[in-house]
């Protein structure tokens, strides 16, 4: 079980993710990181809100969001995204530390 504090360091550290595609990603990182965002944002707010500031609650919760709202999603569009996911959760696990 994870402090207040690592999971206030996994937000900005995950918060990475969506800025380095900003600076360097193709469209399609773009709109991923776009979509999944927003999806970030209301995550982490709602276990904020609901007290559960353990940083391993946030990917499940994220994966979640995402499968709730896939129908809104192409296939190509859901693949750009899986991949975003994937980035999130290597760098979750702290299998990317650049």
């Amino acid at each position: 079980m994870g402090t207040r504090t690592d999971f206030d360091q996994l937000v900005e550290q995950l918060e990475t993710v969506f800025d380095d595609a900003v600076v360097s990603g193709t469209d399609d990182e773009l709109f991923a990181c776009g979509y999944l965002r927003g999806h970030f944002d209301l995550v982490v707010a709602q276990l904020e809100m609901a007290g559960e500031t353990q940083p391993e609650k946030i990917m499940p919760a994220l994966r979640e969001a995402v499968h709730k709202t896939r129908h809104e999603l192409s296939p190509a569009d859901q693949a750009h995204i899986n991949n975003v996911l994937d980035k999130l959760a290597l760098k979750a696990t702290g299998g990317d530390t650049a």
